[in-house]
């Protein structure tokens, strides 16, 4: 069993009075994740929320039934929440007149689950995102040395959880959460009926992983007007397929201002998606693997750490670039990140005298460990 992270938090946040609320994709071990947690302990009443039971069990609910069916349970689990009709009404009605539980709700969908939750849960819950599994979780679990050697697997297969515990099953498993998952849950929750026009959208997005992405010009590629395109790239970050990063700009003259950049949550999704799986050492975008990789699994350590911070990537009218930026306090920091080890590449002088930022690295295979928190 591989430690999660966030486990270790849902654990120190129980009992503090608001519900728990963990966000995130299909098969990244948020239900495996929560029973290991609570399996451990006593007074756990457990729902699921993809049971018809269950569902049923919260039609025309009230407080007293709520009560009856708790009974002298400490914790309440409900997995797969979204799928309980108006479910931000019913867990209000637990955090409000059942103080004495903690309530721990899970869902596959931000845009399902976190819109019916936001109004009836305000100042009612703490939010979480689960994702698949880290290069740091990974090295907690079984060594640095030995998930290091892995490195060149993980940016081809990515970290699913699945994908991780299926040695040479990678490409089945990963086609499988692509056809049961990614494109019939994205339209089904967005009810899309264009379901080629999706595919073609993150095929193209795939293969602009590092470069600047314009909403007009992946239109024309897929035969779709902007307005469109921006539409579903939101459900398809809303679904933990892909998340965007935006340009970072204080001198509108020289600098990209509205510029965006659009990654993957993990490589063995987009690898999948342009059916290339090939090793590192026969792929001409390994630059582009290498970036996604770093930025993905830097959000997880920020995340997971609760380190709150602004991302962008930075770029001017005259070409020159910095990868990825973040913000604290007020206080930048600059990263480039170069698979090959041997890149003179360098943070642009221009940025380094016009912001003084408090640190810059070139990111390689060499120095990444501690970038990603894993020492």
């Amino acid at each position: 069993m591989i430690t999660r992270h966030l486990g270790k938090t849902i654990l120190e946040q129980s009992g503090k009075g608001k519900a728990l609320i963990i966000l995130g994709a299909r098969q990244v071990g948020k239900t495996t994740m929560l029973k290991k947690i609570f399996s451990q302990i006593p007074d756990t009443l457990w729902l699921d929320g993809d049971e018809p039971e269950t569902q049923t069990t919260f039609d025309n609910i009230s407080s007293d039934r709520l009560r009856a069916i708790i009974g002298n349970n400490k914790f309440l689990v409900i997995d797969e929440a979204q799928n309980i009709e108006d479910v931000g009404k019913k867990l209000k009605l637990i955090t409000d007149m059942i103080k004495n539980v903690q309530l721990v709700v899970s869902g596959s969908s931000s845009f399902e689950l976190a819109n019916k939750l936001n109004e009836p849960l305000t100042g009612r819950k703490w939010e979480y995102r689960i994702y698949p599994l880290s290069y740091r979780e990974m090295s907690d679990h079984h060594g640095l040395l030995t998930e290091s050697g892995l490195l060149k697997h993980r940016l081809v297969f990515g970290y699913y959880p699945e994908v991780v515990s299926s040695p040479g099953k990678e490409k089945k498993v990963l086609r499988e959460l692509l056809n049961s998952y990614l494109y019939k849950d994205v339209l089904k929750w967005g009810k899309l009926n264009k379901s080629d026009k999706i595919i073609r959208l993150l095929q193209a997005i795939a293969f602009q992983v590092g470069n600047e992405v314009s909403y007009s010009e992946l239109g024309k590629m897929v035969e779709l007007d902007k307005i469109t395109v921006e539409k579903y790239i939101q459900l398809l970050e809303q679904a933990f397929v892909i998340f965007r990063l935006g340009a970072f700009s204080r001198n509108l003259r020289k600098e990209l201002a509205k510029s965006r950049k659009i990654y993957f949550y993990d490589n063995g999704i987009r690898n999948a998606l342009i059916n290339n799986f090939s090793d590192t050492g026969l792929r001409a975008d390994n630059g582009a693997l290498w970036e996604n990789f770093m930025i993905s699994e830097r959000m997880k350590y920020l995340e997971y750490n609760e380190i709150w911070v602004n991302r962008y990537f930075w770029r001017t009218y005259d070409r020159l670039e910095i990868d990825y930026i973040e913000e604290t306090d007020g206080k930048l920091s600059a990263y480039e990140f170069k698979w090959n080890k041997l890149s003179k590449k360098k943070i642009p002088t221009s940025f380094v005298e016009e912001y003084t930022p408090e640190k810059t690295q070139i990111v390689t295979p060499d120095n990444f460990e501690n970038f990603l928190g894993a020492y």
